[in-house]
């Protein structure tokens, strides 16, 4: 049973080889897996990897060509021969020493007579990533290449002659040029490097060096936005242009980049396609301001003394607009008319986008009123919502909604009084998300209804719709709920500092009752989501401890096979040389032999006794293998004579009995060496 397993063995490895041989898979793992879905049928495994329309012939060839290994490209007559089914005779020994085979060389796999067959393999590529200082080079190359051509290329490509380049990375270490890829067993993808230390490095060079890493930095660029009295923290890459900052600035700030006013740019920033790497700008960090034109008297160029610290961005090329297009003159829009004109409307009409209304309306209503008012809220509606409605339960608000009417009468006096009030702007700074919108003109009232439907629903927008114009200002309570927002309260302009600040602290009643549900909620979904973490994390870390101890047990099994195994391959060792050496000895002479006889008589370290009568002629060599023979090795152990106490193996073994006064008998005894 023991013949038929190695026997079985044996054959499964020449399968492995022939199979790897044929389809170039070096990957032992891989090739064993394939053979056992074929079960180990080596024609099925090499057809399930090569298509049969990519060469696999019948095995009907000769035993010749089935026995051969690798052989080079073979001339148009064989390879006709081949196609129509004839042996392909054998090559010269010249062929066998040509170069590698190329795309179109037959592989000629050995296999067992059962399995004769032949397919035409295709050369396996191998992918190089080759880096010389700050360049890179990536090179595909048949593995029956040599490290030569790859040099020869990279002289194309570098500039670089063979004779001065050192190509690094291999895994083998050096390599000479003449050495064949396929011979190193690469993997596919391979990295490499050249030096050269015959070659300095230009200046170009490290000019350009310099240059990439400058490209490469990052620069902190801290923005104050004077409006919103409001700084920016951003990084950008040295390769982003000053043109794509301002674009930025516009997203952040609602600024359109031809409205932008820049302080802080330095003069050699004198075209917004420059890098930031080249503008001049301090590194790691620069301080810039922006803000939005105020009137067009300021579009003029700036004086070269001014040039380093303003930069009116001019860079999407297109006019300053014109204030009629929001049907005011040019003091109405800017404010900057006298006190007989009629006054600049709080909100244009039109406008690009809200946040610009809103930063306008802001202007606006600070220049009537004074700087004490709400923090209006710069930014969408649904930006506003977003703020208030949907953080955390704990820091949520309500959202109020301010809508002013100049054409009302109220407006004044409820701006004046109610919303400059210092308790008004107290309350409602640290309750409430204020948002403010002016429907004097119809295209913003009919803007605002459409925000209102989008986000509160008709009805919102109808209650808005009922109300006439001199019942304006209104002030709308907002309050976000699961499902829907709902609107708490709608306050009119004819009210009182007293009864606004009573309906204002009644809907935070109603807002704090639901903010204190959702906290609640919110804390228990977290606690569960904590303990469902917790859970995963344990059975996590579960796992990972039971695969380690599986790991570990299995490590140890392996060492305690391995380690039985090389006890048995000792065993066998020994056992192999001790019968061999008990075969080798000389026979035992008898006693009534005329020649001259040694009686020695040898006790083992367990006290037992060994006999055996030498002729006295005989090699103290003999007398060393006869005690191997016993399982007593040279090696291990000693021979002492008992009186005088000689070590007897420290003679010279080709020294006889009788010259070791071992003659006609004598007592030894058996000691292990230390």
């Amino acid at each position: 049973m023991a013949s038929d397993s190695a026997d079985s063995n044996m054959d499964r490895e020449m399968i492995l080889a022939d199979f790897q041989a044929c389809t170039g898979i070096d990957n032992i793992a891989e090739a064993i897996t394939l053979l056992e879905l074929n079960n180990w049928d080596l024609v099925a495994a090499i057809n399930g990897v090569i298509p049969q329309e990519n060469g696999i012939l019948q095995s009907k060839y000769s035993s010749e060509a089935s026995q051969a290994t690798v052989f080079g490209p073979p001339s148009r007559s064989e390879a006709a021969d081949a196609a129509a089914g004839g042996a392909v005779p054998p090559p010269s020994s010249s062929s066998s020493s040509s170069s590698p085979p190329s795309s179109s060389a037959l592989a000629y796999c050995p296999v067992n007579t059962s399995s004769r067959h032949i397919v035409e393999r295709q050369p396996r590529m191998l992918n190089f990533k080759v880096e010389y200082r700050q360049r890179c080079v990536e090179l595909v190359l048949e593995e029956g290449s040599t490290v030569g051509e790859i040099k020869q290329i990279l002289e194309s490509e570098l500039g670089v002659p063979v004779s001065k380049m050192q190509l690094k990375g291999w895994k083998s270490g050096d390599v000479s040029d003449s050495t064949v890829l396929k011979s190193l067993h690469l993997p596919k993808n391979n990295s490499l490097y050249v030096l050269t230390p015959d070659i300095a490095p230009t200046a170009s060079t490290s000019k350009n060096s310099a240059l990439q890493e400058s490209l490469n930095q990052n620069f902190l660029l801290i923005i104050s936005h004077r409006e919103a009295q409001r700084d920016y923290s951003l990084n950008f890459p040295g390769s982003r242009t000053i043109q794509e900052v301002k674009r930025n600035v516009s997203d952040l700030t609602n600024i359109p980049v031809r409205h932008q006013q820049w302080e802080g740019w330095p003069a050699s920033a004198s075209d917004d396609s420059m890098t930031l790497a080249f503008s001049g700008i301090s590194y790691p960090c620069h301080h810039l301001s922006v803000c939005r034109r105020s009137s067009p008297a300021n579009m003029q160029e700036p004086t070269e003394e001014s040039a380093d610290v303003h930069m009116i961005s001019d860079s999407e090329g297109d006019d300053f607009e014109d204030a009629s297009e929001f049907g005011v003159d040019d003091t109405e829009m800017f404010g900057m008319g006298s006190s007989t004109c009629r006054k600049s409307p709080m909100m244009p009409e039109n406008s690009e986008n809200e946040a610009d209304a809103l930063l306008h309306f802001t202007a606006e209503f600070s220049s009537r009123y004074g700087e004490t008012h709400p923090m209006f809220f710069i930014g969408s509606l649904e930006a506003a919502s977003q703020e208030a409605f949907y953080g955390k339960a704990r820091d949520r608000k309500l959202l109020a909604i301010y809508l002013h009417n100049d054409d009302s009468v109220l407006s004044n006096v409820f701006c004046s009084q109610m919303m400059c009030a210092d308790s008004i702007v107290s309350y409602l700074s640290q309750n409430f998300i204020t948002w403010a919108w002016d429907v004097t003109k119809e295209a913003n009232k009919a803007r605002l209804l459409t925000m209102c439907t989008r986000h509160f629903g008709s009805v919102v927008t109808q209650t808005i719709r009922t109300y006439n114009t001199d019942q304006f200002p209104l002030l709308l309570i907002v309050m976000g709920k699961r499902t829907s927002n709902e609107v708490l309260n709608v306050i009119q302009g004819n009210t009182t500092v007293d009864e606004l600040m009573m309906r204002l602290m009644a809907a935070m009643e109603i807002f704090t009752a639901q903010q204190q549900e959702d906290i609640k909620d919110e804390d228990e979904r977290e606690a569960r989501e904590t303990v469902k973490r917790e859970q995963d994390e344990a059975y996590r870390l579960s796992l990972e401890a039971d695969r380690k101890k599986r790991e570990a047990q299995e490590r140890e099994e392996a060492e305690q096979v391995r380690l039985e195994q090389m006890r048995k391959e000792q065993e066998e060792e020994k056992e192999a040389i001790r019968l061999s050496l008990e075969q080798a000895l000389p026979p035992e002479p008898d006693e009534e032999s005329g020649e001259q006889i040694s009686k020695l008589r040898i006790r083992t370290p367990s006290g037992e006794f060994l006999e055996r009568r030498f002729l006295s002629s005989c090699k103290l060599q003999v007398l060393f293998d006869f005690v191997a023979s016993k399982g007593y090795p040279f090696e291990e152990f000693k021979l002492l004579t008992t009186f005088p106490r000689r070590n007897i193996t420290q003679l010279e073994p080709g020294s006889t009995l009788m010259e070791a006064k071992l003659f006609p008998q004598e007592t030894l005894f058996l000691e292990a060496k230390e």
